[in-house]
């Protein structure tokens, strides 16, 4: 009877025979002597799953279930030759695989509630990671603390992310922001951490739209409301020119505010 685990029906998304071809495509497993591409791949993701802090503990816990290991196709590793594997095994191998599975998730990944406009929709937004500034002295945030910034885009066709990048954590947003590029017709949603005038105005000027909060010191000129009617709510819309006062300046930018909503009687 063939042994059934959920780690197994995991393994399942990661064909072998596309990942053989990898190995040869990348040449992984050149020089290799008995400790497989496929090896390290299960080891490294038993550690992710298991929450394992060290090599000790990835072979430690594999060797626990070795009977249970024949159906994937390996053995455990030694933590010597796992090790040097992850020392020496070209990282494209798996940022092809990383890249097989987006695929495939995106293919067959879609949203369920389909929304009423046809333009695409994404959300940008960034977090702190913690880490350890003794161990990590290049991830540099504060005087006594370190820390990196995950940069995201969303793309919620399918809720999948169609952009990330890692910085240190004293990045600020709106310098990530510069060097994404979406498609004319877009609507890229973000908070106030991204406001700035001079994107806002490179978004417009390349056919994007944003939906943004305004920050409570905004300064701006009103010039033409206007009243938008549909069948469930009024809605009051001023459309504004902001002024950006450290460069004692109009923002080349004229953007659309909501003021009022209410419901029509």
């Amino acid at each position: 009877m063939r042994f059934s685990s959920i780690f197994s029906q995991l393994l399942q998304l990661f064909p072998r025979r596309e990942f053989q071809h990898l190995v040869k495509e990348t040449k992984a497993e050149r020089h290799a002597r008995g400790f497989t591409c496929w090896g390290q791949f299960v080891a490294m993701l038993f550690c992710q799953l298991g929450r394992a802090h060290s090599l000790r503990e990835i072979a430690n816990g594999l060797r626990s279930c070795e009977g249970k290991l024949k159906h994937l196709g390996i053995t455990a590793p030694n933590r010597s030759t796992l090790s040097y594997a992850n020392e020496h095994r070209p990282w494209e191998l798996y940022q092809k695989i990383f890249f097989n599975l987006f695929e495939l998730c995106r293919n067959q990944m879609t949203g369920k509630k389909k929304f009423r406009f046809k333009n695409k929709l994404v959300s940008l937004d960034a977090t702190v990671i913690d880490l350890c500034l003794s161990m990590y002295d290049w991830a540099k945030f504060r005087q006594t603390k370190g820390a990196i910034k995950l940069h995201l885009v969303l793309d919620h066709d399918g809720y999948l992310p169609s952009f990330a990048v890692l910085t240190d954590g004293k990045c600020h947003e709106v310098k990530v922001a510069y060097l994404l590029k979406f498609d004319p017709g877009t609507i890229v949603v973000d908070d106030r951490g991204y406001n700035d005038y001079h994107l806002f105005a490179k978004w417009t000027s390349e056919g994007v739209f944003f939906v943004t909060r305004q920050k409570s010191n905004a300064t701006y000129t009103t010039i033409e409301e206007r009243t938008l009617l549909n069948f469930r709510t009024r809605l009051n819309v001023l459309k504004c020119l902001f002024i950006n006062k450290k460069q004692r300046s109009f923002a080349s930018l004229v953007a659309s505010v909501p003021h009022k909503l209410a419901e029509v009687p």
